[in-house]
């Protein structure tokens, strides 16, 4: 299993530059992530646009979306899909996370995995407290053709409306104190993380 980490966003709410980077607790969000994200996958590859040089602490490798101006969500999803196919031709699927939810669930790909096969599912996501994340989803590197189709062929941009067309199986997680996908968008939550964090 391929683990994309997302970061093809433009941070527009958190006044622009890398969401991921920003301290928290004292170390980069990113490395919350990867520490999370590492354990539960093979290896893992960082979608992001721009100088890949700024991440060269994390030893992770960095890919760009393979589709310009920055579409979105979707766009880092087929960018995993294609670095896989490209790089490791043996794995059927990716999961992918966000780089900007520190407190991603340690068994979210174990979980998400399960649910496909019970369900007999064609992809999966997340989803806390009734709302899906379709972010953090397990997407079978079959479906590359057909998803780079939509994106480029049909202007797919969201993420739900791709998903519409399979079955798709949502998989409820709940966090005691904090939801576990809890994302870091504008300063406020960085706030509010750092203090979850000190509790």
């Amino acid at each position: 299993m391929v683990g994309v980490l997302l970061a093809g966003g433009q941070s527009r709410r958190m006044g622009g530059g890398d969401k991921c980077l920003r301290p928290l607790a004292g170390r980069p969000i990113l490395e919350h992530i990867i520490e999370r994200a590492a354990p539960q996958v093979s290896r893992l590859v960082l979608n992001a646009n721009g100088d890949p040089a700024r991440f060269a602490d994390f030893g992770v490798p960095v890919t760009a979306d393979t589709v310009e101006g920055f579409a979105g969500p979707l766009a880092g999803v087929l960018t995993g899909l294609e670095w896989t196919r490209a790089h490791a031709p043996d794995c059927a699927w990716i999961a992918t996370v966000a780089t900007d939810a520190p407190f991603l669930p340690e068994d979210l790909i174990a979980r998400l995995g399960a649910a496909i096969i019970d369900g007999r599912a064609d992809m999966a996501c997340a989803a806390s407290h009734g709302r899906r994340h379709p972010v953090f989803g397990l997407w079978p590197v079959a479906l590359t053709s057909e998803l780079r189709a939509a994106l480029v062929d049909r202007g797919v941009r969201k993420v739900d409306d791709w998903t519409a067309g399979y079955n798709l199986k949502g998989v409820e997680f709940s966090g005691d104190a904090i939801d576990p996908f809890f994302n870091v968008n504008r300063p406020e939550d960085l706030a509010a993380a750092e203090s979850y964090l000190a509790d």
